[in-house]
């Protein structure tokens, strides 16, 4: 992973950001490192150390499960324009949430989701 930063973050989609925070304090003993409202998004402590459990709130979620994992890294340009010079695909342009984080969503050959994201 080029530029990999230690960091992993697994992203799930919830429908109600606060239930969802709640039940994996209550039930998992995770804890709420942080909450941004406007963005829909929270991430948890767990017990490993350099993993979160990210929670994106979305109107629906279809009960399959799977998460995104979210390769934390020390600069997405670099780290994206590596991957596509080795021919990994990427779901449109790097996102910047300014004074928080750039994000870049890519597949692997199946289509399964993963992101870089860099905190800023």
């Amino acid at each position: 992973m080029p530029g990999f930063d230690g960091n992993l973050t697994l992203s799930s989609s919830v429908t109600d950001l606060d239930a969802s925070i709640a039940w994996f304090a209550e039930k998992l003993g995770f804890e709420l490192v942080y909450r941004v409202d406007d963005m829909g998004w929270a991430e948890l402590s767990t017990t490993i150390p350099g993993v979160t459990i990210g929670l994106g709130q979305t109107e629906t979620v279809d009960g399959r499960g799977g998460n995104t994992p979210v390769f934390g890294v020390v600069d997405v340009d670099s780290a994206r324009a590596e991957l596509e010079a080795g021919g990994v695909r990427f779901d449109g342009d790097t996102v910047e949430e300014p004074g928080m984080v750039k994000l870049a969503t890519f597949y692997d050959p199946d289509g399964n989701t993963y992101m870089l994201a860099q905190s800023l």
